[in-house]
């Protein structure tokens, strides 16, 4: 995602509803979010849909990275070949 230009992307909530269509496309060919405002202060933030699922995928990588981080530091670990049962008995070995 590009960073918000001040200028062309922060608008308010009547010219949104007025311009809907034209900032949607602005959406699109920019690839920077829009910023809504209500009564001059911003009240919502508009981005594409791939925007918000690549948010969602980073977020869940991060959380995953956190907890084995945390299971290292408590030291739950195991090692490879104890792995490769767990997970042989889980899914079937694929050998």
């Amino acid at each position: 995602m590009k960073p918000v230009q001040v200028a062309n992307d922060i608008v308010p909530l009547a010219e949104f509803k007025a311009h809907a269509s034209r900032l949607f496309r602005q959406l699109r060919e920019e690839q920077r979010p829009v910023i809504i405002t209500q009564n001059g202060k911003p009240a919502a933030v508009l981005i594409t849909p791939e925007e918000f699922d690549r948010m969602g995928e980073k977020s869940r990588f991060v959380d995953a990275v956190r907890e084995g981080l945390a299971d290292s530091d408590a030291g739950r670990l195991i090692d490879d070949d104890q792995l490769g049962l767990e997970l042989d008995a889980e899914f079937g070995s694929l050998a």
